[in-house]
C-alpha cells in the first residue's frame, strides 16, 4: 500500500516577514519570533503521545480495513447499541507513552550521608603474595626446615640459667647537659645561696615592735620619695628634650622663610620697568634696540646678582649646619645624662633581695626581675588580733620571685594571645571557566 504523506506547507497564502528591520533591537536573537516551531513542537509532541510522529508510521499502523460493517445500523436500532461512559472513554484514551514508575531509584551520586570505613580488600592475591607463589611453585623456598634428632633430655637434670645482663645500648653521646650538674647561680651579689621562703623580720609582724615597724615604715618611705624625684628628674629632662627640637625647628623653618622672603623681594622688581609717573604718559618712545654694550653691561649685572643669591643661600645652609651640629651635640648631652640617671637608678632600685641584700647587676636573660610587692601597713590598718587580718599579696608572684632570685630559672613575659598563622584570602575562578 503506498504511503499517503500529509501535507508539509500551509494553504494559507505566505504572508510578510514581521520584522521590517534587521538593524534594531528587535532583530536581536531574543526577540526573534519562534511561535511557528513552539506550535511544530507542541504537535510532535502530540503526535509521539498518541502513538508516534505520523510521518514515520508505517501504513499499515494509520490504516485498516473495515469489516465491522456499515455504521449506520446502530443508528437504525439504538436499542441493540449503548453509549459509553464519559469516565469509560477517559480511562480508555491511553496514552502510548509509558507512565513515570513512582518507585525510587537511587542515583549515582545519591547517599544517604554515612560515608562507609575504609578497609582493606582481601578478596584478591596482592603482588607479594603472587611472586612468593611463584618462587614455591619454582622450588624456590625461603627457608628450609631440616630434621634432626632432639638431642635434649627432658628426664635429666636441669642445667643451670645464665645470667644474661642486658647492656646499655643507648647514644653515650647524647648526655645530659654540664648545667644539669652544677648549682644554680643567684642573682645575690655575694653569691650566696638564698632560702626558698625567707625568715621575715619584725617589721613584717601582723603586731610589730613599735622601733622595728618604725624602722621599717621610715625606709619605705624614703624609697618611695627616692623613686618620685627621679621620675620627675626623667620627666623634666624629657620635656627640655623636646623643647629644645621645637625651638631648634622652629628656627630651621624661620631661616628658610627668610631665605626665600629675600629671594622674592630681589625678584619682584621688572627689569627696565619703574614705578614712576613717566610711564603713564601716553607720549612715551617705544625703546629702542639695546647695543652690544648694553646687552653685556645687562648679562655681567645678571651674572653678579646670581652669584650674591648663591653666596647668601650658602651662608643659610652653612649656619643650619652648625645650628644642626650644635643641636646633636646638646641632644647627645642630655641622652648621657639620662643614661647615667638611669643608670644610678638601676643601681640603686636594683634591688635587693628578700633578706635587703644587693643584687648583681648581671642578670639571667633579656628582661629584668619584677619588683617585689610593698608589703606595708599603714599605722591606721594595723590590727591586734589574728581573726581581724585580711588576706594580702600572692603567693604565686612570691614563689616565682623566689625562683628567679635563687636562679632556677629566667624571668620571663607573660604572652597572653599565641601568634596566629597568617591566612590569605583568594578568590577561585573555577565558576567562572564555562564552555558553551
Amino acid at each position: 500500500m503506498p504511503v499517503i504523506q500529509p501535507l508539509k506547507g500551509s494553504s494559507d497564502a505566505p504572508a510578510t516577514y514581521k520584522q521590517p528591520s534587521r538593524k534594531g533591537k528587535k532583530a536581536w536573537r531574543k526577540n526573534v519570533d519562534v511561535t511557528e516551531i513552539q506550535e511544530g513542537l507542541e504537535e510532535l509532541n502530540e503526535e509521539i503521545i498518541k502513538g508516534g510522529v505520523v510521518a514515520e508510521r508505517p501504513s499499515d499502523e494509520l490504516f485498516t480495513l473495515d469489516t465491522s460493517g456499515d455504521a449506520s445500523i446502530p443508528k437504525r436500532f439504538p436499542k441493540h447499541t449503548s453509549k459509553p461512559l464519559k469516565a469509560d472513554e477517559i480511562i480508555a484514551a491511553r496514552s502510548a507513552v509509558p507512565a513515570v514508575s513512582m518507585r525510587k531509584r537511587p542515583g549515582d551520586k545519591t547517599t544517604d550521608g554515612i560515608v562507609p570505613a575504609k578497609r582493606l580488600r582481601t578478596q584478591y592475591v596482592t603482588q607479594k603474595e603472587l611472586s612468593r607463589l611463584r618462587k614455591v611453585a619454582d622450588g624456590h623456598h625461603e627457608s628450609t626446615i631440616e630434621v634432626t634428632d632432639a638431642t635434649y633430655d627432658p628426664w635429666g637434670e636441669v642445667a643451670p640459667l645464665k645470667s644474661v645482663v642486658d647492656k646499655d645500648k643507648r647514644d653515650e653521646k647524647a648526655k645530659a647537659p654540664k648545667s644539669f650538674s652544677q648549682k644554680p647561680l643567684s642573682l645575690l651579689a655575694s653569691g650566696k645561696s638564698v632560702p626558698a621562703v625567707p625568715k621575715p623580720t619584725g617589721g613584717y609582724s601582723y603586731n610589730p615592735d613599735f622601733t622595728d615597724y618604725e624602722a621599717r615604715y621610715t625606709e619605705e618611705g624614703k624609697k618611695a620619695v627616692e623613686a618620685e624625684r627621679k621620675r620627675l628628674e626623667a620627666e623634666e629632662a624629657e620635656r627640655i628634650k623636646m623643647e629644645a627640637a621645637a625651638r631648634s625647628a622652629a628656627e630651621a623653618e624661620a631661616a628658610e622663610a627668610r631665605a626665600e622672603l629675600s629671594e622674592w623681594e630681589e625678584d619682584s622688581e621688572w627689569e627696565g620697568f619703574q614705578s614712576g609717573g613717566e610711564e603713564l604718559k601716553p607720549t612715551a618712545k617705544r625703546p629702542e634696540r639695546k647695543t652690544k654694550v648694553q646687552r653685556n653691561r645687562i648679562a655681567r649685572r645678571k651674572e653678579e646678582e646670581r652669584r650674591l643669591k648663591h653666596e647668601a643661600k650658602t651662608k643659610v645652609r652653612k649656619a643650619q649646619a652648625e645650628q644642626i651640629k650644635q643641636i646633636i651635640r646638646e641632644t647627645a648631652e642630655r641622652e648621657k645624662a639620662v643614661a647615667a640617671l638611669a643608670q644610678a637608678q638601676d643601681s640603686d632600685s636594683s634591688s635587693s633581695g628578700d633578706d635587703g641584700e644587693v643584687l648583681r647587676r648581671r642578670q639571667l636573660g633579656k628582661l629584668k626581675l619584677p619588683e617585689k610587692d610593698l608589703e606595708l601597713v599603714l599605722p591606721d590598718e594595723l590590727q591586734d588580733s589574728l581573726r581581724l587580718l585580711k588576706p594580702e599579696g600572692n603567693l604565686l608572684k612570691d614563689r616565682y620571685r623566689s625562683l628567679l632570685i635563687r636562679g632556677r630559672m629566667e624571668s620571663r613575659r607573660r604572652i597572653p594571645f599565641r601568634k596566629k598563622p597568617k591566612t590569605k584570602i583568594t578568590e577561585k575562578w573555577a565558576y567562572k571557566d564555562f564552555s558553551i
